[in-house]
């Protein structure tokens, strides 16, 4: 089968020939029908050799979507021909976090050597993907495998940063957005969908800003050094009671400090390397700042109804897998505006 593997560090990722996958006991066989990009690939491309966690070569895509092709012995509870979208940050599937559905939380993963696929494992950027355990399946009931293979990551994430807020996004608050690319603009709809917040997102690029004007935000901001200064003047000097950061970078985390009010939530989504201080005279009082990831198997599915129910939807732009490098090098470049959706059987 074709697949797109990152093979050599600090080169572009191949589309390359492997054998095809077979499912052994417990595992379940996927034909993919759609795999999405996403920016923390670029993230583990740019790792240096000293330290690289994973073995190369490795097939990229941890959003993936497929068709259930063949059971390994012993497997239950789906059926060859399902539709299904699969739920990426696998865990050990018996610790106190994953008895909660909460396996992008597990205890045990990494002293098992358990990765979701694309980041340490054989991923969906190819014909065939090979899946662990029923467990990480969701059915589609539905949903276009286009449309619904980022929900997996570029929906999960925020819709998991989002609910913990939700309790501070009460009427004539305001929640913020950095970054209205891949996550953010779907930030933006849950946010819109979930509470009666006024949604502000921030952007460098004014094609982001007109998407995220698109898809509901109240306000735009450039971001750039008076973004702070705008956002305030937007909130009568008060400040956001929820900050979302979908970018990381150290600009972007001293933005998102800056525009929180008094006992307001950062949630720092983005892997950008920035980092924000806390501590008393750091930030206004009893501010809380954490960096989630991913989502539960349970808001997966919560998610996937969101979509169904016409409250959430992504931008896409499709490439085939021969073209899925061009793909990474348009996301790379910041010409993507919303999800880039490589259709490995297409």
């Amino acid at each position: 089968m074709k697949a797109l593997q990152y093979r050599t560090i600090g080169a572009p990722p191949e589309v390359v020939t492997v054998p095809d996958p077979e499912p052994g006991p417990g595992q379940v066989l996927l034909e993919v029908t759609a795999a999405g990009v996403c920016h923390s690939d670029i993230a583990v491309m740019g790792w240096p050799a000293e330290g690289f966690p994973y073995e190369l070569p490795l097939t990229l895509g941890h959003e993936g979507v497929g068709t259930v092709a063949a059971l390994g012995a012993g497997v239950t509870g789906v059926r060859e021909g399902d539709a299904v979208a699969v739920y990426g940050p696998w865990g050990c599937g018996t610790c106190a976090k994953c008895a909660e559905g909460k396996e992008n939380y597990c205890l045990r993963a990494e002293a098992l050597g358990i990765h979701p696929p694309g980041l340490g494992r054989p991923g969906s950027m190819a014909e065939y993907l090979l899946v662990d355990d029923p467990r990480h399946l969701v059915p589609l009931d539905g949903l276009d495998p286009v449309a619904a293979v980022p929900l997996t990551d570029a929906g999960l994430t925020p819709y998991h940063a989002i609910k913990r807020a939700l309790p501070a996004l009460v009427p004539g608050s305001t929640a913020v957005v950095i970054g209205a690319g891949g996550l953010g603009h779907v930030a933006i709809q849950l946010l819109r969908a979930l509470s009666p917040a006024r949604v502000v997102a921030l952007d460098v690029s004014e094609d982001k800003l007109r998407l995220a004007r698109e898809v509901g935000a109240h306000e735009t901001v450039l971001s750039d050094a008076s973004a702070a200064g705008a956002v305030r003047e937007l909130t009568g000097g008060l400040g956001a009671q929820a900050v979302f950061d979908f970018v990381g970078a150290e600009p972007t985390v001293r933005t998102a400090g800056a525009v929180a009010a008094v006992e307001g939530e950062v949630a720092i989504v983005g892997i950008g390397g920035g980092a924000l201080p806390v501590g008393f005279g750091h930030l206004p009082f009893e501010v809380s700042v954490h960096a989630p990831y991913w989502g539960s198997r349970g808001e997966l599915i919560e998610v996937l109804a969101l979509a169904r129910a016409g409250a959430v939807s992504v931008h896409t732009e499709t490439f085939s897998l021969d073209d899925a490098p061009l793909a990474y090098e348009r996301l790379h470049a910041g010409a993507v505006n919303g999800r880039a959706v490589i259709l490995p059987n297409g």
